[in-house]
């Protein structure tokens, strides 16, 4: 296999997905700094692959299934184990990934019983993945490197559970419309 510029965006995105091993490791280790550097050069990852396929034109099927999985995943990792060490509510973790359920669920229902779907995030997704990001970046930082006032995190946790209802319901609401619209393939 021979390696082209095309695929650095690939690789990066492949990367990124390789980094949620070592954060969860540092997570559960309670090495919170060195967590939050993994997570912050995740992000930077994410950026970087964005620009470089956009910017040279090295956009790909895999680069569009590979880069959002990497932040799908890294994002329920980090919940998932921020929960499970009672750093966020377990009701929040559940929220967002009872979401994240029902967005891939429905997606592939509409893709095989309607028609292709064309993943278009919405704004309050992309919002919602702003406010988890977030989260996820003060809770780190108050667990083991500088403590956070605590109206701050109640402002995160219940803006991430509004943007989450809001969000979910809005996907279920539009596509369901579109499948109505549309009709349901036998």
């Amino acid at each position: 296999m021979k390696f082209a510029p095309r695929d650095l965006p690939n690789l990066i995105s492949f990367g990124r997905l390789l980094a949620v091993l070592p954060f969860v490791f540092l997570l559960l280790k309670h090495q919170f700094a060195w967590a939050l550097v993994v997570f912050l050069l995740a992000g930077i990852s994410d950026g970087l692959d964005g620009f470089l396929a956009k910017r040279f034109g090295w956009e790909s099927r895999l680069g569009g299934i590979i880069d959002p999985l990497a932040d799908k995943i890294l994002l329920v990792a980090a919940f998932l184990v921020l929960g499970a060490l009672s750093l966020i509510p377990v009701w929040l973790v559940i929220a967002a990934i009872t979401r994240d359920f029902l967005i891939v669920g429905g997606a592939t229902l509409y893709h095989y019983r309607v028609e292709e779907l064309r993943a278009d995030p919405l704004l309050t997704s992309k919002l919602n993945t702003l406010l988890q990001i977030l989260l996820v970046i003060a809770v780190v930082t108050d667990a083991g490197l500088y403590p956070l006032p605590g109206g701050l995190m109640e402002a995160l946790i219940w803006s991430c559970l509004l943007s989450i209802l809001i969000s979910g319901v809005q996907y279920v609401w539009i596509w369901w419309h579109k499948a109505l619209e549309k009709g349901f393939k036998e």
